[in-house]
């Protein structure tokens, strides 16, 4: 079917638009990794969360 995206390209399209949350969230992870524990680094979490819910609704 021409125009249709499956959702894993929308998946992909939108997880590439939030690199500098990703970035900030994984060094919050990694700056304790062996002290990993329940919403530690929630706040850097739910950024990334929402950018990804944004850019993937635009597409």
């Amino acid at each position: 079917m021409p125009g249709r995206t499956r959702p894993i390209d929308k998946l992909a399209s939108a997880a590439a638009k939030c690199s500098k949350e990703g970035a900030i969230y994984g060094k919050c992870i990694v700056a304790d990794y062996n002290n990993v524990h329940k919403d530690k680094c929630v706040a850097e979490f739910m950024k990334l969360k929402n950018c990804y819910l944004a850019a993937y609704k635009k597409r």
